[in-house]
């Protein structure tokens, strides 16, 4: 059984998008998108309108150092907030609770 404290690395092609890049690590890792959502409805649900894509990410780095002792670098790629937020909000509870900008590849 895996962990959010084991995630995985992904070989994707070198001309791959970011948004492949994404994909192959959110299919990779999917404990992350699941603790990404919890971290989202904890916000929620103490009343919090709206958050940023950005504090989730901080706080599971800092779980993921607190917890592991893996100095190997980001487990999570800051190119990858823009779409969590983007998954996340397909979940009707939390459409809109995330700002976000246009990207080019999607």
């Amino acid at each position: 059984m895996t962990t959010l404290f084991e995630m995985y690395d992904v070989v994707v092609e070198k001309n791959a998008t970011l948004y492949e890049k994404f994909l192959a690590f959110h299919e990779a890792n999917p404990k992350v998108y699941q603790r990404l959502y919890e971290l989202s409805m904890q916000m929620k649900a103490r009343g919090h309108k709206k958050i940023g894509i950005a504090m989730l990410f901080e706080r599971m780095r800092w779980e993921w150092y607190e917890k592991t002792t893996d100095v190997s670098g980001y487990k999570l790629n800051n190119n990858h907030k823009a779409y969590y937020a983007r998954l996340l909000m397909e979940s009707p509870e939390l459409v809109g609770f995330f700002d976000v900008r246009s990207i080019g590849d999607m």
